[in-house]
């Protein structure tokens, strides 16, 4: 089995309602986003997948949270954008583009902070 990662970061505001404490108010991050994919096979080339191309669909996903204030998202009008739920969006955006017969995002963690983060297995 081949894992192949890809670590990306990016910047915005939320806040978790009903969560009563100080991330109820409005607050930002810097989170790190990791993904991974696994593979049993290689291509003909040699490689699970060109690392580029899974850049392209983290990238985009990533690039459709940054800077922004992640509570008016529709992906999050019905759910907190905690961390938790940030990563599992993101596997199941990435699932939707790269799931294959041969190749499966496997997890995709958001670092919130150097110290906490969420993983999601799908």
């Amino acid at each position: 089995m081949y894992e192949l990662k890809v670590i990306t970061s990016f910047c915005a505001a939320h806040q978790l309602k009903n969560f009563r404490g100080a991330c109820e108010n409005l607050h930002g991050h810097n989170w790190k986003i990791e993904v991974c994919v696994v593979s049993d096979t290689l291509n003909e080339a040699g490689i699970v997948v060109d690392f580029g191309v899974l850049k392209k669909y983290v990238n985009a996903i990533v690039g459709s949270l940054d800077h922004k204030y992640l509570n008016n998202l529709d992906p999050f009008k019905n759910q907190n954008p905690s961390s938790e739920n940030i990563a599992r969006y993101m596997a199941e955006q990435l699932a939707i583009e790269l799931n294959s017969p041969t190749l499966k995002v496997t997890r995709v963690t958001a670092w919130e902070s150097e110290s906490v983060c969420a993983t999601y297995y799908p």
